[in-house]
């Protein structure tokens, strides 16, 4: 993947008019370092942690004390504390703005808009804190959300936040056991939902199920359902502890909001990520870590300041979601867009960013590709002359992407791929508003990161692929993992590939001109359209078949994208017919989500397995890409590798 010209070069006045540029001639002042230059300044932000963060605070304009240290232990990972005496509120950083501006404006595919006043929006979280204390909510309290990205969602997580309570979300296309397995582990007091929702234009119910959900959540004093599809008063009537939030909310008149100020690593989010076994592990993150790396990779990275329309494509179940909401802290208008991107076609997303003169569009790989592949060409249909940046994650932009950006959706655009992920709720590499653009590579680390490429051995390395590792540590790694009383599945998660240093399981590359290239996951945890997916949930379905044995699951590279490939060894005299792979499909889609259905079924005789019984999906992903299987002496049964070589159903 090498060119001799970048795709974009920024003009000299975007430059100047940067906020990272007046970032910069900061840091020199405060340093008395040479910084003219992004990778001079990414430099100083790793060697000099005590002098960058404290002036990421003052140059976003954090609410709060920072308190008179900045650093202590910062040799350690986990283990290195930043603030450790400052005392802020997350929620208060982010409702700082007055007035009659839109503070958000929502659309629910062709069905909804609605448009929500900064105003507004103080009175409705003032109106949610006070009936959130009335049914006793505390700090350290958890607050579950089954919900669609809608203004809704954001407001009961700033009222969460404001009383310093912990705020846990997923979307409400998560199945009965999906929903369980996240929520039952964290053990919520109240449970927002939605009465339904719209996806492709369908109307989509959920009571049946928040009431199954609720009967097996003894912890949830009340439910609140939001009015979406307009019949939120019914569907909380025939659920037990269920009321509509507008008549919950009906008792109590909006007035000056209060704020807890709580310890910078205060919990404020809890995010879930699976990996090949068991459930899903339970991330906790923190209120000023995720504030300050929030703000830092929006304001310098992106670009993003007051007055700014910031979309991006997202579900409340991906971090992402709580990556857009901290737009709110800049003064910036959040663009919400809940439902199919492609409904009533493709052109519906552009159509928002034309109407409402989005400043940052973001969205996935996925979704650029599909735009691409069904020949629409915003360039020539729609004015997008407010849009500044277009960003891509998800999973890795492929070359044609680039390309198709800048050819079919504005020639004139900084284009910014980003990639990070649930355990850092943030990201490791992003765009730099002041570098040329190279086709299929992400422009650099994050200021503060100190990310690399490592070998096998440990060593960094450029050119090569390797191991994306963070060298340093930085404010937003989690606090911990929910239930994880001694640190052992934290430290396994990240700790144990190198010690003392993050090793964030994406294999990748760093290029000549200072970028990274990212090829994808290193280990089994499935990326299809760009959203994780652990193995386990799918197994958690699947094997609850009396037709089905066991099985195995992995992605596969297709398409530039990877789509998900199931292997079932069945019962005795079973044979995999349409019936049966209709049969497993659904059950996969009502219990997990749609996005883990797999792309393909595959009947097989034999999986195989460690010597100390547990299933080898690394194994099998490699055999089916045609990679060698390094550690093949490990395995009890290595002949059942043989079974996965040349399928001819994974070759179309």
């Amino acid at each position: 993947m090498t060119s001799t010209t970048p795709l974009w070069t920024p003009s000299a006045e975007r430059i100047a008019q940067a906020p990272i540029t007046e970032f910069m001639a900061r840091a020199e002042q405060l340093s008395g370092v040479a910084i003219n230059d992004f990778d001079t300044l990414h430099r100083w932000s790793v060697e000099a942690r005590e002098m960058f963060w404290p002036l990421v605070w003052d140059f976003c304009g954090l609410i709060g004390d920072k308190g008179e240290r900045v650093l202590v232990d910062g040799d350690k990972m986990p283990g290195a504390r930043f603030f450790p005496d400052a005392q802020l509120n997350f929620a208060e950083n982010l409702l700082w703005k007055t007035g009659a501006e839109d503070a958000m404006v929502f659309r629910g595919e062709d069905k909804v808009q609605r448009r929500l006043s900064w105003d507004e929006l103080q009175a409705l979280v003032s109106r949610l804190q006070q009936l959130f204390v009335a049914h006793g909510v505390k700090k350290g309290d958890r607050v579950a959300a089954m919900m669609p990205n809608m203004p809704e969602a954001i407001a009961c997580m700033l009222a969460t936040a404001s009383i310093g309570a912990i705020w846990s979300s997923c979307s409400p296309d998560f199945g009965e056991q999906g929903v369980l397995d996240r929520f039952g582990q964290i053990e919520p007091v109240l449970f927002i939902v939605p009465d339904g929702y719209w996806y492709a234009g369908k109307r989509i119910e959920v009571g049946a199920k928040v009431a199954a959900v609720l009967a097996q959540m003894p912890s949830v004093r009340a439910a609140f359902v939001v009015d979406y599809l307009g019949d939120a008063d019914t569907v909380a009537a025939g659920i037990d502890k269920a009321q509509s939030l507008s008549s919950a909310i009906s008792g109590f008149e909006a007035k000056e909001l209060t704020f807890e100020r709580l310890p910078f690593d205060h919990p404020l989010y809890i995010l879930f990520s699976s990996g090949t076994t068991g459930i899903p592990k339970c991330i906790v993150h923190s209120a000023g870590g995720t504030l300050i790396q929030h703000v830092k990779e929006q304001r310098l990275h992106a670009g993003i300041g007051e007055g700014d329309r910031f979309f991006y494509f997202t579900t409340c179940g991906w971090m992402m979601w709580n990556w857009l909401v901290s737009g709110l802290a800049l003064g910036a208008t959040l663009l919400l867009y809940d439902g199919s991107p492609f409904h009533p076609d493709g052109n519906v997303i552009f159509d928002f960013a034309q109407d409402e003169k989005m400043t940052y569009f973001g969205t996935s790989a996925k979704f650029i590709d599909s735009v691409r592949k069904a020949d629409l060409r915003p360039i020539d249909t729609h004015d997008l002359s407010t849009v500044r940046v277009i960003s891509s994650t998800g999973s890795p932009l492929a070359p044609e992407g680039f390309r198709f950006v800048y050819e079919g959706i504005k020639s004139d655009v900084h284009l910014a791929s980003i990639s990070g992920g649930t355990d850092i709720v943030s990201c490791f590499v992003l765009g730099v508003p002041t570098k040329p653009v190279w086709i299929g590579e992400i422009q650099g680390p994050g200021l503060g990161m100190a990310v690399e490429v490592w070998d096998d051995d440990g060593k960094p390395i450029t050119g090569e692929k390797g191991e994306l590792v963070c060298a340093n540590a930085f404010p937003c790694m989690p606090v911990m993992f929910w239930n994880d009383a001694d640190g052992a599945k934290y430290h396994a998660a990240y700790f144990e590939r190198f010690d003392n240093i993050w090793c964030h399981g994406d294999f990748a590359e760093v290029t000549d001109h200072g970028g990274i290239i990212i090829y994808g996951r290193s280990d089994a945890t499935l990326n299809p359209g760009g959203v994780r997916i652990g193995t386990a949930e799918i197994y958690n379905q699947v094997e609850q078949l009396e037709e089905v044995v066991e099985a195995i699951c992995i992605g596969q590279t297709w398409d530039d994208d990877v789509r998900v490939v199931l292997f079932v060894r069945l019962a005795e005299g079973v044979i995999l017919d349409a019936e049966l792979e209709k049969k497993i499909r659904t059950k996969i889609r009502t219990g997990a989500s749609p996005r883990h259905v797999p792309a393909r079924i595959v009947p097989v005789v034999d999986i195989p397995r460690t010597k100390s019984g547990k299933i080898t999906e690394l194994a099998v992903r490699d055999v089916v890409h045609g990679r060698p299987v390094k550690n093949k002496e490990a395995l009890a049964n290595p002949e059942a590798l043989d079974l996965y070589v040349d399928i001819p159903a994974l070759q179309s």
